[in-house]
């Protein structure tokens, strides 16, 4: 048995990043981190089609994401060997017509119907509210960026520069490799059985042995509620919702300087890779924690929107996969010391934005975890918040 002072449970974006930016500000911290599956990233973060929209979340995620940004823009030096995001720009557009449903098939619960011109004057108050640099377009705008748009969907848009694609791989790799550079051990296949406290230390029974730690870090994903039972720690509620991505061959291909294009309402979003396009029709349904799998009822409705958004034949699908957002229920993420749980921290709930505020997330944490006092108010996403 093998002692810590941190153990992170969970080595998805939210846990890699953490151990790095423990190991950044302590350097020395014995930190561990578990994995349950064959290899770091299986489930959320190795499906995520993630990028950077500063507004993305709401305004209470916002400090999250703006404080992210000169991490994504310029990264720390020898923290990786690409770049890790790209420009890509996102046009936010809304119906001005009317959408018709598949008939027989009813929208599913957590998938948003499509919204009129209202969800797009809605979101331009939150990009003036958050200071975000953004552009009103009018249909010949519209169309020169997007020439597929049907009409009723290109009367209007906003322009959103500062949207970037974010290399989730060279991301998350990176964390994980710098982590082990500076001392993090790592254990795979390491799902956690059982989790007590005694003499002020956790024992940690595990797939891959024993461990002790000081410290426990729960940041576990969709599995975060079962966890926190084992420590005995306050049930937060974290809630797995499905998202699902279709990959759909064009013709003519996707261009590979288009833009993220999203309905204001959250009814769809669709974005170019490789000429082909990855289409969502931005579901949030209700699901367990498990090796998620696409619907097809979701698949179908997200091809359906795409054809009566656009004018641009549909050849085939050539992927398709779905992943798992989670979710506290206030829809923010949970990072702070147990309100019950002596030595027990959540890292959790980052929802479908985890991406894009792993490094001021992470900061934030490794600062609670040492004792340091935080650059951002840990307020509003304080474990705290759900006590008993």
């Amino acid at each position: 048995m093998s002692g810590f002072d941190i153990a992170i449970v969970g080595a998805g974006i939210g846990g890699a990043s953490l151990a790095w930016a423990l190991l950044r500000r302590a350097p020395g911290t014995r930190v561990l981190l578990l994995e349950a599956e064959e290899a770091p990233g299986y489930h959320t973060t190795g499906r995520s089609a993630a990028f950077y929209a500063e507004t993305y979340g709401g305004p209470t995620v916002q400090p999250l994401t703006s404080a992210s940004k000169a991490f994504f823009m310029n990264p720390p030096a020898g923290f990786c060997d690409t770049a890790l995001v790209a420009p890509r720009g996102a046009m936010h557009i809304c119906n001005t017509g009317s959408l018709v449903k598949i008939e027989g098939i009813d929208d599913p619960p957590g998938m948003a119907p499509v919204q009129g011109p209202a969800a797009l004057e809605a979101l331009e108050a939150e990009f003036v509210a958050g200071g975000v640099a953004y552009q009103r377009l009018g249909p010949a705008g519209v169309k020169a960026k997007l020439p597929w748009l049907r009409e009723s969907w290109a009367t209007m848009a906003l322009w959103e520069p500062g949207c970037a694609d974010i290399d989730v791989a060279a991301l998350h790799q990176s964390y994980l490799r710098g982590a082990k550079a500076a001392g993090m051990v790592m254990a795979t296949r390491a799902r956690l059985e059982g989790l007590v406290r005694r003499d002020g230390v956790w024992r940690l029974a595990t797939t891959a042995g024993g461990f002790e730690a000081a410290v426990v870090v729960n940041a576990a994903g969709a599995w975060a509620d079962d966890v926190a039972a084992m420590a005995d720690a306050v049930t937060v509620g974290i809630a797995p919702l499905r998202r699902t991505i279709v990959v759909a061959e064009v013709e003519p291909a996707a261009p590979a300087d288009m833009p993220v294009v999203m309905d204001a309402g959250g009814a769809l979003y669709f974005k170019p890779d490789g000429g082909k396009l990855w289409i969502s029709p931005h579901d949030e349904s209700p699901d367990v924690a498990h090796d998620v799998q696409p619907d097809e009822i979701d698949m179908g409705i997200a091809i359906d929107r795409f054809e009566q958004l656009c004018d641009w034949p549909v050849k085939r699908i050539s992927a398709r996969w779905a992943g798992l957002r989670c979710f506290a229920g206030d829809r923010l993420p949970v990072i702070g010391f147990d309100a019950r749980a002596e030595g027990f921290f959540w890292c959790a709930g980052q929802g479908g934005w985890g991406i894009q505020t792993a490094p001021a997330a992470a900061d934030l944490g490794a600062a609670l975890l040492l004792g340091e006092t935080p650059d951002l108010d840990a307020g509003p996403y304080a474990a705290q918040r759900f006590a008993l």
